[in-house]
């Protein structure tokens, strides 16, 4: 009875997903402080600049984070181990090349 409400739960056929996006986007909070002070003393190197980078850095994350698991998490299925991990890791910080890619090419008139 148990297994037969775990396999008709939606969250459950998408944890696989879940714990890869979740984990991906933990990890992404440590880069973007790293990157958000390189960039942000590369840059002005102020605080407040650092704090921007960092801003913008982790928008750009939970942006991908809601755009890959709208697009991809259904097809998720094999359990979560450490290469998964970095695969949805460069998957959030990549996901704009990842839509681009996937776009047909133009019709030729």
């Amino acid at each position: 009875m148990r297994r037969m409400v775990m396999d008709n739960d939606p969250l459950w056929r998408l944890r696989h997903a879940l714990a890869g996006l979740g984990v991906a986007l933990l990890l992404s909070v440590f880069i973007a402080a790293g990157l958000g002070r390189v960039l942000g003393d590369a840059f002005a190197g102020t605080y407040g600049a650092r704090v921007t980078v960092y801003a913008l850095l982790m928008l750009h994350v939970v942006v991908g984070a809601g755009v890959l698991f709208v697009k991809v998490a259904q097809h998720e299925t094999r359990p979560l181990t450490a290469g998964r991990v970095l695969k949805w890791l460069a998957s959030l910080w990549l996901w704009p090349l990842l839509l681009l890619a996937r776009r047909p090419p133009p019709k030729a008139d």
